[in-house]
């Protein structure tokens, strides 16, 4: 009888046994995660991200505490900016400032103080540009007058009460209002009745006049000045006039 031949046992291998067992994908699963990405893993690195964080925000807030410039007052009080190199900084100070613009000697000198500057120190720079004619409160006075009046149509008065603010004396301002008489003033005027008129064709002539009037009253004329000149060329487009004195407008 011929012996019977063994056959090797081709079922499933039992969990545990190899492969897929405690030390493979199965029951190792969960002991896995928890050693890989638990004590030594992304907790460890959440920690590190965190304290870089908070060192980055100490950073930031000591960047913030810092103290701020000391100014050019602070300098000179404490006697950090003296002597020639306090004057030398001053008419550097002042030689940005009319570079950027033209100004009168009273607005530098009020400008550079506000700064810290002190007067005693300013006063010989601007006498020495005033001589050399860096500083000249007669031209600057005569620039305003002329760009004011001709390219504004500003009135004398009103152009006085600018260069007052720029701090020129009236002596200076008279002057330099000189080239602006009557008929220039009058002519101004009525370019700038007729300009206005122009862009109110249509409108009820009560709100065109009070709205030219109150225009040449904020350029410095006065309202009977206005009138006239509103009431003469509302004549000529054929506009009949008012019964009243001055259109209705003599209360101004």
């Amino acid at each position: 009888m011929p012996a019977t031949r063994s056959t090797p046992f081709r079922g499933k291998p039992a969990r545990g046994a190899s492969g897929f067992g405690s030390s493979g994908l199965g029951g190792g699963r969960s002991s896995g995660t928890s050693s890989s990405f638990g004590s030594s893993g992304f907790g460890e690195r959440s920690a590190s991200r965190g304290s870089s964080a908070t060192r980055r925000r100490d950073h930031s807030g000591e960047r913030k505490e810092r103290k701020p410039r000391p100014t050019i007052a602070d300098r000179v009080e404490s006697g950090a900016l003296a002597g020639a190199e306090l004057t030398e900084h001053a008419r550097e100070a002042i030689l940005r400032t009319l570079t950027a613009a033209p100004k009168s000697r009273r607005q530098l000198m009020d400008a550079m103080t506000r700064k810290g500057y002190p007067p005693e120190v300013l006063e010989p720079i601007l006498d020495r540009f005033e001589e050399v004619g860096l500083v000249d409160d007669a031209e600057y006075a005569g620039m305003i007058v002329r760009t004011r009046h001709g390219e504004r149509g500003l009135s004398r008065r009103a152009i006085a009460q600018e260069l007052r603010r720029k701090g020129i004396d009236d002596e200076t301002a008279t002057g330099a209002l000189d080239q602006v008489d009557d008929d220039d003033e009058h002519d101004a005027a009525r370019e700038l009745v007729q300009r206005r008129l122009a862009r109110t064709t249509g409108l009820d002539r009560e709100v065109r006049t009070r709205r030219v009037v109150g225009m040449l009253a904020r350029k410095g004329y006065s309202p009977g000045l206005a009138l006239t000149l509103v009431r003469e060329e509302l004549a000529r487009e054929g506009e009949e006039a008012d019964d009243e004195p001055y259109g209705g407008f003599d209360d101004l």
